[in-house]
């Protein structure tokens, strides 16, 4: 565990909040060190999870040493490619912090929107907040493929028709849960339908859920972006396949006034 500043959206009533962030990493010897000095700048007290889920470009050797650094609180190794759903989960399951929240290695996310998505949950308001690449109009975003958005906001749709969720981004990265609540829910996705699972889980979980805008900077296919047009069809069976198969998640009951210990 690292510890920061508190007092604000991390801390309710004396309670100090730890988060839990997890990064899958796979070929990102470009960014990775960069992102994770962007992650210790956050002022929140904080564990860092890397997974590395079977980086070919350098990543792998590097990730040790960035660990030394102290940038790194654990560390952990896929020997192949299992995909970012693997990856996620591995994280996961060994998150000890009290909220987890998702960090992509890429820099199309800004690790410093995590005090603002934290504070609905400290708060007691929510169980889960999602970062909303497009609500807002004060937060900067840069989508270079209008399709992408297009297939985003599709995606979205159908999800919240079987869902019966209100959301705007389905597929954003940034999201943050209750560690408790999270552990949970029957993930079993390993790549890109981790997405619509996790929220497909955290509808039939009844789980409060907020959004809150946040600010987007996507990258290029030359720049190292990964999804493409597949992952967007495989997202539909995905969508439908957690919506309407089991396992299904439980209702979750763990739901305090306002954060607490207790």
């Amino acid at each position: 565990m690292t510890d920061n500043q508190s007092g604000g959206p991390a801390s309710r009533e004396g309670t100090e909040i730890t988060v839990s962030i997890v990064i899958p990493v796979f070929n990102e010897a470009a960014t990775v060190e960069t992102l994770l000095r962007r992650v210790a700048a956050v002022p929140v007290a904080r564990e860092v999870i890397v997974v590395d889920d079977g980086s070919t470009d350098g990543t792998r050797e590097l990730l040790p040493r960035l660990k030394d650094k102290g940038l790194i609180d654990g560390l952990f190794m896929h020997d192949t490619n299992r995909g970012k759903g693997a990856a996620l989960r591995t994280g996961f399951d060994r998150a000890a912090g009290d909220v987890v929240v998702v960090q992509d290695a890429d820099l199309e996310y800004d690790p410093g929107e995590i005090p603002g998505l934290l504070a609905p949950i400290a708060e007691g308001r929510a169980d889960a907040v999602y970062g909303s690449r497009f609500l807002g109009l004060d937060k900067s975003m840069k989508v270079v493929f209008y399709w992408h958005m297009l297939g985003n906001k599709f995606l979205t749709f159908l999800s919240n028709v079987l869902t019966g969720l209100r959301v705007t981004d389905m597929e954003t990265c940034q999201k943050m849960i209750r560690t408790d609540l999270l552990q949970s829910l029957p993930l079993t996705v390993d790549r890109f339908g981790i997405e619509p699972e996790i929220t497909a889980r955290l509808a039939q979980a009844r789980a409060r859920l907020v959004e809150l805008p946040i600010s987007y900077s996507s990258r290029s296919y030359a720049e190292g972006k990964k999804i493409g047009w597949k992952d967007g069809v495989s997202a539909i069976w995905f969508i439908l396949r957690c919506n309407l198969l089991p396992p299904r998640a439980k209702p979750w009951t763990g739901r305090p006034a306002a954060w607490s210990d207790d």
